[in-house]
């Protein structure tokens, strides 16, 4: 078991083992600067990190998990790493993932209603005029129906 001090620095592989993160996913939010005042390089270029990157990790991860991108995520930790709580920010955050989880909800409930009404009137052999001017008729019934009330 590793005994994590204020004082000791971990290496890129003991902060994968213990978050459970690939080391290329880590490269990456460092990259990407979500993990700048935990992490230094050593000498001869290591990455050297504080045992306070887990917890950064552990708010990273679970904050994806909620939805927010890699760069909301990065402007709380910047609240953060100003010496402010970012929870107000993050409550503006959840509540804009609400409202855009409802919207993809009633979306999602609009197409599930146009592919049940699709299923509804399916005609598994319709007629030989119509199969000739089209790819699948059922699909193109309003296509086909609009066409016909033009002629």
């Amino acid at each position: 078991m590793i005994m994590l001090t204020s004082e000791r620095t971990l290496q890129i592989g003991e902060v994968a083992a213990i978050s459970k993160l690939p080391i290329k996913t880590i490269r990456y939010y460092e990259e990407q600067g979500l993990l700048t005042p935990t992490v230094s390089r050593s000498k001869s270029n290591y990455r050297l990190f504080e045992a306070s990157v887990l917890q950064r990790l552990a708010f990273i991860k679970r904050s994806q998990s909620l939805g927010l991108s890699l760069r909301e995520i990065r402007d709380l930790l910047t609240v953060h790493d100003q010496g402010q709580l970012p929870c107000e920010d993050v409550k503006q955050n959840l509540q804009k993932k609400v409202r855009q989880v409802t919207e993809q909800i009633e979306s999602l409930q609009l197409l599930r209603s146009e592919l049940q009404g699709l299923l509804l009137g399916w005609q598994d052999h319709p007629s030989a005029a119509i199969a000739a001017h089209t790819i699948c008729p059922n699909l193109e019934a309003d296509i086909v129906s609009k066409r016909s009330q033009h002629s």
